[in-house]
């Protein structure tokens, strides 16, 4: 394929290249003395030379031989004495959006801790405002040197038929992003029902993406390894990171996929199978590394790929390998492996400069020879962006909440009614269907915190007074009062729970009024507030001062007694139709095991 995201292509400067490597032409840029970690070979290459020339490898000195031939009277020269230089990381999966900020802002985070490249999916911003929105978004990315490569959007909405977006995309649609220069790829394809099925559309945008030559990206979210895993990957899904055992990891690596280790900011499920499957001793080459979603204050105060990278280390793997998955592999899955993923001969210049190969925080990166971070910050800045009008005012309910708009009628006696439930599971995107006991009064149906139980309601925000809602149940979350958010994956609708209607009355007209966000109410009162105005999922703000407000709401949620890590994340997904069991969007209950609406009630 053809790659944009290179200072020179290959072609442009492989003579000046071959030149540099004889020692014909000096290099720009030559580290000494490094330790290479060779994710080709998987080993240390000791006291290693590298020369680097128009933003790629030229020369490697190893063993009796050096790089003092390429060194000029202008070359830079880096002492690594004692270092390890090892190739820039590339998430192969992530939602720039989880962070709540745009790209540019998201490189000065990411980039400083070692990542040089992303996969990123913009699939909730396109269900917010459509691909126009994405094309805005990856402008504003092109003010940052780190290299974000789209994979268009393939499911808006996630599943057709279960809930209304903002917008939708087609086969043709996406069959025209494949001509864009900053394309490799087609998003999850969440819509798995819709491939198993025979789904005209689902089908055909992965049959454009493939006739594109690029790769399909998968969401295979049920724990199912025999005729529908094999089905949904001869449709041509090339990689998944919906992993929950060792099992699923095992048949999807035995049938060819790749599979995208996934480990964000609340989805931490894989220390509990990468253990079992390095034990097995299986090869690793299709085993690749993933954030997916990211809060800011966890980019800002752990890290990101690096502190994926430490829990796969803490899951017995050995550094080499670790590095292996952030980087070789994942160039190979995602077909960008002759210009990424090794420090080789004629690949892009991007490195970490790492102290130790512990932490995986480097103390300097370069993307295409050039630095760009050291020392933990970016040596690149810009102003906030500019965002378009129709991206900035997108909270279109049709209504001025009031506790009455949060009320349940039943046509039930006073007392105990028995419901459906989503079962909420911190550190899990898997949710649990349960059936409870609510009481009755008055002939509307109540929470119940005795068991924990919040009364939840999904407004649609996008097509105002015609926009339909629905109401249920979740357990889980453990607080007293209301909070709600118009981060709802995936169609991002006005999402709220609560335990009084009061509250959850002010939480919702809290966002409509500041353009959607996050919201934590207790007793009458804003206990935090995250603001997103920009498609009701990012901020306008610096990365810095979103992390505090996120902290702070964080810690709203903890001071009203919920125990789950990033919980505003786990509550998101409550309205997402298309990862098991039970869902709730603005059409009603979703079974995401038969895709079939279910009742509120239990019928006795």
């Amino acid at each position: 394929m053809i790659n944009h995201f290179c200072k020179t292509p290959l072609w442009e400067c492989n003579d000046k290249l071959v030149r540099v490597a004889q020692g014909q032409e000096p290099a720009d840029l030559v580290i000494r003395h490094a330790n290479l970690v060779s994710v080709t070979t998987h080993e240390i290459l000791e006291d290693t030379d590298i020369a680097v020339s128009c933003g790629r490898i030229a020369y490697l000195g190893i063993g009796e031989y050096t790089a003092e031939h390429c060194i000029g009277e202008n070359t830079t020269v880096v002492d690594a004495t004692g270092k390890y230089v090892a190739p820039g990381y590339i998430d192969s999966h992530i939602h720039v959006e989880s962070a709540m900020i745009g790209c540019a802002e998201y490189a000065k985070v990411v980039v400083p801790r070692g990542t040089t490249a992303i996969f990123a999916d913009p699939h909730e911003c396109c269900n917010v405002v459509g691909l126009d929105g994405v094309r805005v978004m990856f402008d504003d990315a092109k003010r940052a040197p780190l290299k974000a490569m789209l994979t268009t959007p393939s499911c808006v909405p996630a599943v057709t038929g279960f809930d209304d977006s903002g917008a939708y995309v087609d086969a043709a649609q996406v069959a025209e992003t494949m001509k864009w220069d900053d394309v490799v790829g087609l998003g999850e394809m969440m819509n798995f029902p819709g491939i198993l099925g025979g789904e005209e559309n689902a089908q055909h945008e992965v049959g454009e993406t493939l006739k594109a030559g690029k790769c399909v990206t998968g969401h295979y979210s049920i724990s199912e390894t025999d005729r529908g895993l094999n089905a949904y990957i001869a449709s041509g899904v090339r990689a998944c990171h919906e992993c929950i055992t060792s099992d699923d990891v095992m048949a999807k690596l035995r049938m060819g996929m790749y599979v995208q280790a996934r480990y964000g900011s609340a989805w931490l499920s894989l220390p509990n199978y990468l253990p079992q499957v390095l034990e097995s001793g299986v090869d690793t080459r299709l085993i690749i590394l993933c954030t997916d979603d990211n809060h800011p204050n966890t980019l800002v105060s752990e890290g990101g790929m690096d502190r994926a990278l430490r829990a796969v280390l803490e899951c017995g793997c050995d550094p080499v390998t670790a590095l292996q998955f952030a980087t070789i592999n994942a160039a190979q899955c995602l077909g960008v492996d002759q210009d990424m993923g090794s420090i080789t001969p004629g690949k892009c210049a991007d490195m970490v400069v790492l102290p130790n190969l512990e932490t995986f925080i480097p103390e300097q990166v370069y993307i295409d020879g050039d630095l760009v971070a050291q020392d933990g910050k970016a040596t690149f800045d810009h102003d906030l962006f500019e965002w378009p009008e129709f991206m900035t005012h997108t909270m279109n309910v049709g209504r001025t909440f009031t506790a009455a708009d949060f009320e349940i009628p039943v046509d039930r006696p006073d007392g105990m009614c028995r419901v459906r439930a989503i079962g909420g599971v911190g550190g899990s995107t898997i949710t649990e269907d349960a059936v409870i006991e609510v009481p009755v009064v008055d002939g509307k149906l109540q929470a119940n915190p005795a068991i924990d139980a919040l009364k939840m309601a999904v407004f649609d925000r996008h097509h105002g007074a015609e926009g339909t809602h629905s109401f249920g149940f979740c357990t889980g979350f453990g607080v007293h009062g209301a909070l709600a958010q118009t981060v709802a994956h995936d169609s991002h609708n006005l999402l709220v729970v609560g335990d009084n209607d009061e509250d959850m009355a002010l939480a919702a007209q809290t966002l409509v009024e500041c353009g959607g966000g996050e919201v934590a109410v207790q007793d009458g009162r804003v206990l935090a507030l995250v603001e997103l105005p920009v498609c009701g999922l990012m901020s306008d703000k610096h990365v810095e001062e979103v992390a505090q407000e996120v902290a702070a709401i964080e810690q709203a949620w903890a001071d009203m007694g919920c125990k789950m890590p990033s919980p505003f994340m786990t509550m998101g997904i409550l309205s997402l139709p298309c990862v098991p069991v039970l869902r709730l969007t603005n059409r009603g209950y979703v079974n995401c095991l038969t895709f079939q609406f279910e009742d509120l009630l239990i019928e006795d």
